[in-house]
């Protein structure tokens, strides 16, 4: 299964992560079929995180669930990363010998809930393999991105370096690795 946490909170740069993340999950979907993998997507904004797209491997109900996807409020970073622990460790009670991987997409910022660093640790053991891809911009880059992306034991990929299609290339070498 290939688990997207995506921050839909703030504007202009949470509509360009939800367009990246929404044609990859596609282009990943129309590929799940042959090797039975999964593809689900949760995104915190506002006060909370919610399961936009189950584990699933239908291109259809992705693509009807993913037609709105809601941005903007405060960023729940630690309630997301909660929320997909909770998601991962259910993949895992229905299947021990398949490990998951993450990709999270957000600046490192958390501006509504509790300190996300915690609930990052508890996800190593979870996945097989995370990726937390940086989304800050702007001229002053405070990092935060790449410290999560230390307390979860994944490596740091910055936004403007990925495109939809690049993210499903590195999902795909990263899985075969």
């Amino acid at each position: 299964m290939i688990l997207f946490l995506v921050d839909a909170s703030g504007s202009m740069a949470a509509r360009k992560r939800m367009s990246a993340v929404k044609g990859a999950v596609i282009s990943l979907l129309n590929d799940a079929y042959q090797r039975r993998d999964k593809v689900a997507l949760i995104s915190f904004r506002k006060e909370d995180a919610r399961i936009l797209l189950p584990p699933t491997s239908s291109v259809e109900l992705a693509a009807s669930r993913l037609q709105e996807l809601p941005t903007g409020g405060r960023t729940p970073l630690a309630a997301g990363i909660e929320k997909a622990t909770e998601v991962l460790q259910r993949e895992r009670m229905r299947d021990r010998e398949r490990r998951p991987l993450l990709v999270l997409l957000t600046d490192g910022r958390a501006t509504a809930g509790s300190d996300p660093r915690p609930y990052a640790a508890r996800l190593r053991s979870l996945v097989a393999t995370s990726f937390v891809v940086d989304t800050e911009e702007g001229y002053v880059r405070l990092g935060m991105a790449g410290e999560l992306a230390g307390a979860m034991g994944a490596r740091c990929l910055r936004l403007e370096d990925l495109r939809a299609d690049s993210l499903v290339d590195l999902i795909e070498r990263r899985r075969v690795a």
